[in-house]
């Protein structure tokens, strides 16, 4: 059984549909960010201050070279992690990918105040221009559900449905609540 992979830029709901979603399917769940985290014993904001981007991506490889090998787990990826073909490829290989889409004003509406994504700290301008750059890449999901308008429960529901749906039969025994 082939795992499912949430990818989409930060604020899109990765984390907290894939717990909701793992949950429906009673698989486990996987943040890669939470990983990253557990095996560095630094969190994502710590490792970019203190060793830059360069050792974060690196680690992310390794993370995800791991998961993708395990079977029946719903993973969410940080917002760059498919940027890096290598992890496409990882991820893509053993796991439908879906992307979680959001307008801008979504994203930042739902990160707010509490912002601590180290990407996040410019302008506006700034997000907005690594947000359009980042599209085309989560353009090649196998499926995309926007966000923005909808609660967890409805992008769930509608995973579920598109899945169900799919010819292989994959994913069947899927509960379609």
């Amino acid at each position: 059984m082939r795992n499912i992979v949430l990818i989409g830029f930060m604020g899109t709901g990765k984390s907290t549909v894939g717990k909701r979603l793992a949950q429906a399917l009673a698989w486990d769940f996987v943040d890669t960010d939470s990983e990253i985290g557990e095996v560095t014993n630094l969190s994502v904001t710590e490792i970019f201050r203190r060793h830059g981007e360069t050792r974060f991506r690196s680690e992310e490889r390794i993370v995800v070279a791991r998961l993708s090998q395990q079977e029946q787990i719903v993973i969410a990826t940080g917002g760059g992690t498919v940027l890096n073909p290598l992890n496409w490829e990882a991820l893509a290989q053993n796991g439908t990918v879906i992307a979680l889409y959001a307008t801008l004003e979504a994203i930042l509406s739902r990160i707010g105040h509490k912002n601590d994504r180290p990407l996040l700290k410019g302008s506006k301008e700034a997000i907005e221009k690594l947000w359009s750059e980042r599209q085309a890449c989560y353009a090649q999901a196998d499926f995309t559900v926007d966000t923005s308008q909808k609660n967890i429960d409805e992008v769930v529901s509608e995973i579920l449905t598109r899945l169900g749906g799919r010819v292989n039969n994959e994913f069947s025994g899927v509960a379609k609540d």
